[in-house]
């Protein structure tokens, strides 16, 4: 029980906070990084995906994806681009992984990347409620 004490009060729970920030993010700035440096490429796939105004959707994934999701590791606005994540993974997980209108080998894999994308907006709504954590801008 003091183990678990340690953990929810001690200093370890803001180093926590800062490591939880980092890995909710990290693959959001590993795919928004070629996102923005093929941004031609990014607006293609958006028209490919159908999804609507495909320069608009493009400019808001590379934004999400890339400053945001830095902001969101630095802990500078988390709790409301924590709230603002929640809607764009759910957004991407609608529009970009909609397993049920596919077939063959294309399900499997966009039903785990549809349900990954449900389970990040989980993290982000945890990140949402507990704040950032005394390591971060927000608390500067």
């Amino acid at each position: 029980m003091n183990a678990i004490r340690y953990f929810e009060f001690g200093q370890s729970r803001h180093l926590m906070l800062l490591i939880a920030r980092i890995l909710i993010v990290v693959l959001f700035i590993i795919f928004g990084i070629p996102k923005m440096t093929s941004f031609s490429g990014t607006v293609q796939y958006m028209t490919s995906l159908g999804a609507p105004a495909p320069m608009l959707a493009a400019i808001v994934a590379v934004v999400m994806e890339v400053p945001a999701a830095i902001l969101i590791a630095l802990g500078f606005f988390t709790r409301p681009l924590a709230v603002i994540f929640v809607f764009y993974t759910l957004g991407t997980a609608f529009i970009g992984h909609a397993f049920w209108h596919m077939s063959g080998n294309d399900v499997i894999p966009n039903m785990i990347n549809f349900y990954k994308n449900i389970s990040i907006a989980g993290g982000f709504i945890l990140l949402a409620i507990t704040g950032p954590g005394a390591i971060s801008l927000d608390r500067r």
